[in-house]
């Protein structure tokens, strides 16, 4: 499965390192120069977490960090018989 959170949309992004040599102007050098770039990847903080689906279903999905923190994401409850005890409340009312 690919890594992306299925809430932000946050997927793996490419771009590139630098390297430089030399010495800052502002600290008494000529100059900092480049003397090499290598491609990279920014891979964001995905987890693997059980979520509450809009139908009321309980699924693993892949969610960022940042969604869990913000509230995108709504966790089930820790035990299940306490899903029985509402439904058993709803029929009988």
């Amino acid at each position: 499965m690919p890594r992306v959170c299925e809430f932000t949309g946050k997927r793996t992004t490419s771009g590139r390192t630098y390297t430089t040599r030399g010495k800052a102007k502002y600290l008494g050098g000529v100059g900092t120069k480049v003397t090499g770039k290598t491609k990279r990847k920014f891979r964001p903080n995905i987890q693997t977490v059980n979520a509450v689906m809009e139908d009321g279903s309980v699924r693993k999905v892949k969610a960022s960090t940042r969604a869990i923190r913000n509230g995108l994401v709504t966790k089930p409850l820790k035990r299940r018989y306490a899903y029985k005890a509402d439904a058993a409340t709803e029929s009988a009312g």
